[in-house]
């Protein structure tokens, strides 16, 4: 019978850690799935790591190696690709409990249809402690944006799409020199489809490394001004709280200001609120590249 979930790892010169992911899926309880993996570029044996895996034969593996965009660019990739009804990513450094996958097929036989857009589940640190908080309990549906904007909903948790929603959603924008775009953009754009069904169960396992995107977010911030300029655009329109829209103003100023664009007063979709997040904005600019100049600092005494 065919999959119906395909499981797609972006990895970028992670060949220590991706025998993770293989392990924890070796031994899923339901073996109803593919594993596509995005090779963006490695350089350190990911091709021939992968390359035996697929001769062991083990799991459905598929493996496409692209020339280096940054996460979000293997994220278009693997949208692309992707033939199966649902799709979740796991990162490189991440891994499934022996379970995830049956408890995704089973809740979504269960209660999946054309009327949501997938699944939220659940984070947890290796140690099996939830990462931020719970789902809450009386919501059977709810959009990501209102589960963290309205419900208060934190941390991190794992996405589980409709492959037809991921597809017909903007791709990510690849911008000269620049090697990130924040994931939640694509993720704004399925809200305004389709609710996600709620399940409070662990679906992956994460370990934050030193050298992942979520610990050097600073520096993603200051590397890739543009990615976060052009999500910002988006974000301020459907922010779920006055509160919340000009946040993301002054994230937005304050990375036209990073990237030197000069029209960013007239590009904005809220002119009057960006105007009120000037200020704030220049301060967010400011602190960004004192943090980067003394990150800096410390790596070349090092």
């Amino acid at each position: 019978m065919k999959p119906i979930l395909t499981i797609f790892t972006p990895t970028y010169n992670r060949a220590y850690t991706l025998h993770l992911g293989y392990e924890s899926l070796k031994k899923q309880t339901c073996q109803s799935f593919v594993w596509l993996i995005i090779d963006d570029g490695s350089n350190d044996g990911t091709r021939s790591l992968v390359q035996g895996w697929i001769e062991e034969g083990i799991i459905s593996i598929r493996y496409h190696y692209q020339e280096n965009l940054g996460m979000h660019g293997a994220h278009n990739t693997a949208y692309e690709l992707i033939e199966t009804e649902l799709n979740v990513c796991i990162d490189s450094d991440d891994y499934m409990p022996v379970d995830a996958v049956q408890k995704i097929i089973t809740y979504w036989n269960q209660f999946g249809s054309e009327e949501v857009a997938g699944i939220v589940g659940l984070d947890a640190y290796q140690n099996g402690d939830i990462i931020g908080t719970e789902l809450p309990a009386d919501l059977s549906t709810c959009t990501l944006g209102e589960l963290y904007g309205v419900h208060k909903v934190k941390g991190d948790k794992k996405l589980v799409y409709r492959t037809a929603l991921t597809k017909t959603t903007p791709a990510y924008p690849i911008f000269s020199g620049e090697k990130y775009c924040p994931l939640s953009y694509k993720y704004i754009f399925i809200d305004q489809l389709k609710p996600l069904l709620l399940l409070n169960e662990v679906l992956c396992h994460v370990e934050y490394l030193p050298d992942g995107s979520s610990l050097n977010m600073l520096n993603q911030y200051y590397k890739n001004p543009k990615g976060f300029a052009f999500f910002r655009q988006t974000a301020m329109i459907h922010a779920p709280s006055l509160k919340e829209k000009l946040r993301e103003c002054i994230h937005y100023v304050s990375s036209c200001l990073l990237s030197q664009k000069k029209d960013f007063i007239q590009a904005s979709p809220l002119k009057g609120m960006t105007l009120v997040a000037l200020p704030f904005g220049y301060l967010l600019s400011f602190y960004v590249r004192y943090e980067q100049r003394k990150r800096n600092a410390m790596g070349s005494e090092q």
